[in-house]
């Protein structure tokens, strides 16, 4: 019988007997375990039937009820989708993207660009000079018919937001970003190709994930090139959003090793603009604010 260490009132005996219950309490769990995979190699289903019963609490599945939250099966979000500003991408039209910065961009910022531009298949990089405003660069796309235009902006020549304009009639969308690391920093990163990577977007669930999930499909041409072994993935877990970038290589037919490539980032959505950027008279469809986070477990991605 387990003597209550509370009790004890010497610190030196306490620490003793709380010392050997640990080790005491180790030992019956390790038989306990080993009991437990004997039974369980003679009877597989009780296994089976244990990884059923014991899933973890974790953020993810004990996320608070979001009627925003999109089903699989729900075939008015479809419908939508099929009507919405980024339909086209998936019916074949070809992205045509062009990414600048903020005017006179350090070095830290110009690298990340050009770190984009060997992410994305066919974006064009254009310097920003002094004189050109915003507006101006979305008129100047317009015109040329460019389908989304992306802007970094930088703090203390660092980057830090990024801006997705899709065109002609938006949405916009404004994101911090952090966490930056080119490829050349990741240990035993591998050399990018040209050829279309292939594009995973995980975990966007609910109707303004879906929005911004669509945004960056938009981006990349919907036909990848499978000879390439490049995967692009943006992964949202509780509204970070985090961005990676490898090549699988087959070992045998039941093993596959990730090289990653780079670059590696994480954004944030700060807010979410319909139609083209205008900060002053737009409309948000969405915008964060510290007093919406009410619980870690609310998320609206």
């Amino acid at each position: 019988m387990l003597v209550p260490t509370s009790e004890i009132k010497n610190k030196a005996k306490r620490g003793q007997v709380y010392a050997k219950q640990r080790v005491e309490k180790g030992k019956a769990k390790r038989q306990r375990r080993q009991e437990q995979k004997k039974e369980e190699l003679a009877n597989p289903e009780l296994r089976e039937a244990r990884l059923r019963e014991n899933v973890p609490a974790t953020q993810e599945n004990t996320r608070e009820f979001d009627e925003a939250i999109v089903d699989e099966a729900d075939d008015e979000v479809a419908q939508d989708e099929e009507e919405d500003e980024f339909a086209s991408y998936f019916n074949g039209q070809t992205p045509k993207v062009l990414i600048t910065t903020t005017p006179n961009a350090g070095k830290r910022t110009t690298g990340f660009v050009k770190e984009l531009v060997s992410v994305i298949p066919d974006i064009e990089y254009i310097k920003r000079g002094k004189k050109f405003e915003l507006q101006q660069i979305i008129q100047f796309c317009k015109n040329r018919d460019y389908t989304d235009l992306v802007v970094v902006t930088e703090d203390h020549k660092e980057p830090t937001h990024v801006t997705l304009i899709h065109l002609p009639e938006g949405p916009t969308a404004h994101f911090r970003l952090t966490r930056v690391k080119g490829g050349k920093e990741i240990s035993g990163h591998a050399r990018a190709t040209s050829h279309y990577p292939e594009l995973i977007l995980n975990q966007f669930s609910t109707r303004l994930g879906h929005t911004v999930g669509r945004m960056f499909a938009a981006l990349f041409p919907q036909v990848p090139e499978f000879q390439g072994r490049q995967v692009a993935t943006f992964h949202n877990q509780r509204d970070f959003i985090f961005f990676r970038r490898h090549r699988y290589v087959f070992k045998n037919s039941k093993r596959v090793d990730l090289q990653e490539i780079g670059p590696r980032f994480t954004l944030r959505l700060r807010w979410l603009q319909k139609g083209l950027y205008d900060p002053l008279n737009g409309e948000y469809e969405w915008a964060y604010k510290a007093d919406l986070e009410t619980s870690r477990r609310r998320v609206f991605l």
